[in-house]
């Protein structure tokens, strides 16, 4: 989400400036790359690049064939084949073993549903977005139609999409990915080439609440925002919170424990820090949040501190559920050896990682599988007639 952020940014400071643009997305990956789909770069034409499509080696190659889609105002679809050991023939070292495909397209500012006005769209409100990018793998020459279609959580359609058939078809499935929260890939038949869309399953950012100033919780914040999370920063006492201390934070509350829930929004993706340093708060906040819908509550400090909040809890009448149970972490953090402020804050937003990501932040290097699962996820679907809609799986990897 924060790529997609800064990409709107830039593409408005380059309006200002009236300079010509084009967004080049990583659409479909065979086996290994440094960056999956959905990874975007806005490039304009005097060479100034936001975001990534790769670790630093396709961007050079990229931003030439950018600069000519910005010439000839018409979409690209590029490959890139890093599966040759020799990737001198490319001009770039890589090394990944995988084969990537990126669409180029030119923004067209008058267009009210180009590219860039559909990712500011996914930015406007806090829910769930699939956004539907759609190319011809089976010929690069074709006419490729790009990010044309956005379906919000809400039910909210905008689109650009010539083919009701073709379009009755991509709405369907974004409704199955926003039901899966899943993106896929898949290629659509119709009576001329066949072609494929990378159906984009877009989440909201994570909203990091963290109960307490202090001066600890300053790290925490730094590492939240560079990650691209929102962060809102709560305590009862105002000379502590305040946006002064606390630049760049999405909000600041100064509000006792019982009060603190009906000032914000909280989603599948709001996620709570206990970092107070004040057993009454923190027991007070704890009591409103464990009935809440929330994936995760980090309490700082010791074991024994947690369980008397919780020994205490259970006297009032509260007992937790597994459930529950299953969403505090105390002590917050991944077992990192972290001493200082700054790495207990990198291993409270690496376990808040893990448990949105269902992970169970081990070694890399011990995984027996591949770092990225890959299943075969592009499907044929006939939209000639219906009688032929009988689909059939090709195996890709994604």
């Amino acid at each position: 989400m924060k790529e997609i952020q800064e990409i709107v940014r830039a593409y408005d400071e380059a309006q200002k400036a009236n300079k010509k643009t084009a967004l080049a997305t990583v659409v479909h990956v065979e086996g290994s790359s440094y960056r999956r789909p959905g990874a975007r770069m806005l490039v304009t034409e005097d060479g100034e690049l936001t975001g990534a499509i790769s670790g630093g080696c396709l961007e050079g190659d990229a931003l030439r064939k950018a600069r000519l889609v910005m010439v000839q105002q018409k979409s690209l679809l590029v490959t890139y084949d890093t599966t040759d050991d020799d990737d001198a023939k490319l001009g770039v070292g890589l090394g990944c073993n995988g084969i990537i495909h990126i669409l180029i397209e030119p923004i067209h500012p008058e267009q009210q549903t180009n590219p860039i006005q559909l990712l500011k769209a996914i930015l406007t409100d806090r829910q769930n977005a699939v956004l539907v990018t759609l190319f011809s793998l089976a010929d690069r020459h074709a006419h490729q139609f790009g990010t044309c279609l956005l379906q919000v959580e809400s039910g909210a359609v905008t689109e650009n999409m010539p083919d009701p058939l073709l379009k009755e078809a991509l709405l369907a499935d974004a409704q199955e990915v926003l039901f899966q929260k899943a993106s896929t890939i898949k290629t659509y038949i119709n009576s001329e080439k066949p072609l494929t869309a990378f159906v984009e399953f877009i989440p909201p950012a994570v909203s990091l609440v963290i109960v307490g100033a202090g001066n600890d919780v300053m790290p925490l914040v730094q590492i939240a925002t560079i990650v691209g999370w929102e962060v809102i920063v709560v305590d009862g006492r105002a000379n502590y919170a305040t946006q002064e201390r606390f630049p760049g934070v999405k909000k600041v509350l100064v509000s006792k424990a019982d009060k603190v829930l009906t000032q914000l929004h909280v989603d599948e993706r709001t996620v709570f820090a206990l970092m107070t340093h004040n057993y009454n708060y923190d027991i007070a906040m704890l009591r409103e949040l464990i009935s809440i819908n929330t994936p995760y509550i980090g309490s700082l400090g010791p074991k024994k501190k947690l369980s008397r909040m919780l020994d205490e809890l259970q006297e009032e009448g509260i007992t937790l559920t597994a459930k529950q149970q299953e969403k505090i972490f105390g002590p917050v953090g991944l077992d990192l050896g972290a001493e200082t402020s700054e790495e207990i804050a990198l291993s409270i937003v690496a376990e808040i990682k893990a448990i949105l990501s269902k992970k169970d932040a081990g070694f890399l290097r011990d995984k027996s599988e591949t770092i990225h699962a890959r299943h075969p996820l592009i499907i044929k679907k006939s939209l000639m007639d219906e009688t032929a809609k009988a689909t059939c799986e090709i195996k890709a990897a994604f």
